[in-house]
């Protein structure tokens, strides 16, 4: 690698982190457009950039979700039946989503991204929460929640926390507790991700260096270096600076990365 990838890898790594802490969200947003602009201008092979891309960034959330979860768990805020029922839903789900993202192409998949990373500036914009109507449901249900979670956050390379927190909050979990939980299921959708994706590269012979199925390591390696040092100060951050105008700017930079990402893809 040179020192630009280098370089660049280990800003996007500080950059996430610090988001991450700020906002309690995955990196996704930030690293998938990143990284498929940063894989274009190395030259990576263009009909899997983009899925290089969202498995890279799957597997640089498993470090973040293990020290996600043992703060909120350290707080008491993970209620760990939920998370028992809802991640075999959680692994199904993900790992059948990598399938569905390799077997399709760039393009649609660069669309669906941008499109739910729209979806999810608009609500931190207007802050919408939903309102708590009824209780967790049974073993099944829940599990058949999270497949659905799942397979979504397999497509767009998210923790989940985007889909887990609202769906706890609608079933009137407290919202400390939702976001503790959502930490804790982020952990199997990292990790079912980051497989499925190995699994459905495992046999492409014309990727980099250093790539294991889809998950190019060096960038996995070095983004997570930096995001375990900049996440603890963004959360030290979110409790001195105004976070709702700071989610509303940073619903304006998902918009823009996300522009980005279709004009690299498309106009590549």
């Amino acid at each position: 690698m040179d020192i630009y990838l280098i370089i660049s890898l280990l800003a996007l790594g500080a950059c996430t982190g610090l988001f991450a802490g700020l906002f309690g969200i995955g990196g996704g947003g930030i690293m998938v457009p990143i990284l498929t602009l940063l894989f274009v201008q190395h030259q990576f092979p263009a009909e899997h950039i983009l899925h290089m891309a969202l498995a890279t960034s799957m597997a640089a959330i498993v470090p973040t979700a293990i020290a996600s979860l043992r703060a909120h768990h350290k707080h008491k805020a993970v209620l760990w039946p939920v998370v028992i029922k809802i991640t075999p839903g959680i692994l199904l789900g993900t790992f059948a989503g990598t399938f569905l993202a390799s077997y399709l192409s760039a393009k649609p998949l660069a669309i669906f991204f941008s499109c739910f990373m729209a979806l999810v500036a608009l609500q931190m914009v207007i802050n919408r929460k939903p309102k708590p109507t009824q209780q967790l449901p049974g073993s099944l249900a829940t599990a058949a929640a999270g497949s659905g979670i799942g397979a979504i956050s397999a497509l767009v390379a998210i923790g989940g926390g985007t889909l887990t927190v609202p769906f706890l909050v609608w079933c009137n979990v407290a919202l400390p507790v939702a976001i503790g939980t959502s930490a804790a299921v982020g952990l199997p959708i990292a990790l079912a991700g980051a497989t499925g994706y190995v699994v459905n590269g495992w046999n492409i012979t014309d990727l980099p260096a250093y790539t294991l199925g889809y998950v190019f390591w060096p960038a996995v390696l070095l983004m997570a270096a930096m995001s375990f040092i900049t996440a603890p100060l963004g959360a030290m951050l979110a409790h001195r600076l105004p976070v709702t105008l700071l989610k509303k700017l940073f619903a304006l930079l998902l918009i823009g990365l996300s522009i980005q990402m279709l004009i690299t893809v498309f106009g590549h």
